[in-house]
């Protein structure tokens, strides 16, 4: 059943509040998805703060028209699958693991692309960003290369009283 002009107006505003608000886009062809698998991944997604949207491609044109991102629009013509948007509003990396590793799971999971900013990756960049390291473990990574040299002088200064120690016991010993 086609949607009414307002219905269309309706969506075209909900996109435009979530590019606003939306740290990354990744840009995905579920067409030989079934639906249990779908919702599996729209309740990954919702536990980190991620959102999927199908939409028609030319709903998307004209609210990418709408917010001065023509070259993303033209991009987004030229693809011709079935096409959901997920966006991440709270990591930028986050959207592109989640689908990185749905799309493992079932090969109908297709990364078509992605936007980061107002700029459009291609899909070997958003599988690039979805192999980096978490933040979380990027600041565990390096608060381990801060404390690593801490911990070596700490451990070289305990050996210089080991040292000490054993030859104190070893001259109290021989008395």
């Amino acid at each position: 059943m086609p949607k009414s002009k307002e219905q269309k107006q309706k969506i075209i505003e909900d996109l435009k509040e979530n590019f606003q608000k939306q740290k990354s886009t990744v840009l995905v062809d579920f067409s030989g998805c079934d639906s249990k698998f779908l919702f599996k991944l729209r309740d990954e997604l919702e536990k980190s703060n991620c959102l999927l949207r199908v939409v028609k491609k030319r709903l998307l044109k004209k609210t990418l028209e709408g917010l001065t991102m023509k070259d993303i629009s033209e991009k987004i013509g030229e693809i011709e699958l079935q096409l959901a948007l997920i966006f991440g509003f709270r990591d930028e990396i986050i959207p592109a693991k989640i689908c990185y590793q749905f799309s493992k799971e079932n090969e109908n999971l297709i990364i078509l692309g992605g936007i980061l900013g107002k700029e459009f990756l291609a899909k070997e960049k958003i599988i690039e960003l979805a192999q980096l390291p978490s933040r979380e473990e990027l600041t565990a990574r390096f608060v381990g290369s801060l404390a690593s040299p801490i911990s070596g002088f700490v451990n070289t200064l305990k050996g210089n009283l080991k040292g000490l120690i054993y030859a104190l016991s070893a001259i109290k010993e021989a008395k």
